[in-house]
């Protein structure tokens, strides 16, 4: 039986299955000669490359969203809450 490989790309996209080293995952995130994106230590596709400032933005703008997110969810919980008195009802 053939052996597989363990890297490669598929269709234009990269794919690493070897077993991942601490070594190996600290130098795949922090690559000041590369662009925004880099391959990923382990498994398919791409990862941020934290040596550039546009992937710091990127994390700030996800960050400021979720937080964002997060804040009307509980503003909507403390409506809901405030909501929950007793009604009046008149019928004619």
């Amino acid at each position: 039986m053939a052996d597989k490989p363990q890297r490669g790309t598929l269709f234009g996209i990269p794919y690493n299955f070897e077993r991942p080293s601490a070594g190996r995952l600290l130098s795949s995130y922090w690559q000041p000669g590369k662009g925004m994106l880099v391959e990923k230590p382990f498994g398919i596709g791409y990862t941020l490359n934290l040596a550039s400032w546009r992937s710091w933005v990127v994390l700030l703008v996800a960050g400021g969203l979720l937080w964002n997110e997060r804040q009307k969810a509980e503003e909507k919980e403390e409506a809901a809450e405030a909501d929950d008195g007793p009604v009046e009802v008149i019928v004619d």
